[in-house]
């Protein structure tokens, strides 16, 4: 797997004035659904000169906006080296789940910093507005609206199993340094995806992108290697992921602060894709495979629209709840689904 990674293509580099403001980078960076780093989009936050400062002069500017609020931390065992994983056969997992503040964190994360081959803590997906208020003021960021609000990730050296999201991302390196192993969302079948209502933090995660590379459960993973880009960030870089992208993070250093955005890009009202889907595996995936073939068809013509809209051939004002979706026709596609499921 090392080498597998070593090897895989970096992904692609865009200038910082692509993130000027939300509409240049809605239109040049988030539109086209593919990864791009941006080389020291950060790199003059407060956050950033305090790591660049020293360790404890990090710990020192996150502890003055630390609240009492209490959050998950995993921690793990010297023996698992901050590999955060399933336990053998699915059964658990092989770390810990404790609760901590923000403070106390802290403390065990650089008390582990400062002794190497010790447990690992890692504190991830810390809404700031709750546990670090103010800090968003201090460390903003231009590319999004300023109700996108941050989220931050602090831990000891770790790799955070192979998963997607459902949201767009924008990660920023804080302190340390992180490699994202990236795949496709159509890699999908090669990864070996676990279950999805048994997870370490909510997302189903690749079984075989951290097995050997010869693992014979996993002979399809060869070909999700051979579509693998990476990104090496450094303090002050960024990555801009879209949704449901694949990637594995590796947080390399001994005391690693990420700070990331996540938000629909394309949203048009408040439901999300990923509950049609799941409405769907019960509405459909059990049915014979030629009715699926069938529902397929339609699902292309009406959703995915390889061949355009489906109702080019009438005039505008005669395709209904078909016409341009967002506002009034949006509520009324809405209202016929929510009747539906009422039965």
């Amino acid at each position: 797997m090392a080498s597998a990674r070593t090897q895989a293509p970096p992904v692609r580099e865009v200038s910082i004035g692509c993130c000027a403001d939300p509409d240049r980078f809605q239109r040049e960076i988030a539109a086209p659904c593919e990864p791009v780093v941006i080389r020291g989009l950060v790199r003059e936050w407060p956050v950033v000169t305090a790591g660049r400062t020293s360790q404890r002069a990090l710990q020192a500017y996150l502890a003055r906006f630390a609240t009492p609020a209490r959050a998950q931390a995993f921690v793990g065992a010297p023996g698992i080296a901050g590999r955060y994983d399933y336990a053998a056969d699915l059964d658990g997992f092989n770390f810990e789940k404790i609760d901590s503040d923000v403070i106390g964190a802290l403390d065990r994360i650089l008390a582990n910093a400062e002794q190497p081959g010790h447990a690992t803590v890692y504190l991830g997906s810390l809404e700031a507005e709750i546990y670090l208020p103010g800090f968003a003021a201090e460390n903003r960021l231009a590319a999004l609206p300023p109700s996108i609000g941050p989220r931050v990730w602090i831990g000891n050296a770790s790799t955070v199993a192979c998963h997607n999201d459902t949201y767009d991302n924008i990660a920023c390196v804080v302190a340390g340094h992180r490699r994202f192993t990236l795949y496709p969302p159509d890699a999908i079948g090669d990864l070996y995806i676990g279950p999805i209502d048994h997870t370490m933090s909510g997302r189903p995660t690749s079984l075989a992108a951290h097995a050997p590379r010869d693992d014979a459960r996993y002979p399809r993973m060869a070909a999700a290697q051979a579509r693998a880009t990476v990104a090496d960030l450094a303090p002050g870089d960024a990555l801009y992921l879209p949704k449901l992208w694949w990637h594995a993070v590796e947080a390399t250093d001994s005391f690693n602060v990420l700070v990331n955005y996540w938000w629909d890009a394309f949203s048009i009202g408040p439901d999300a894709p990923n509950t049609a889907m799941m409405l769907a595996m019960i509405a459909i995936a059990e049915r014979p495979p030629a009715e699926r073939q069938a529902w397929r068809a339609l699902f292309d013509h009406y959703v995915f629209r390889g061949d355009g809209h489906p109702l080019a051939h009438v005039p505008e004002d005669k395709r209904g709840i078909l016409g341009s979706i967002p506002g009034a026709r949006y509520g009324r596609i809405r209202a016929m689904v929510m009747q539906m499921l009422r039965g």
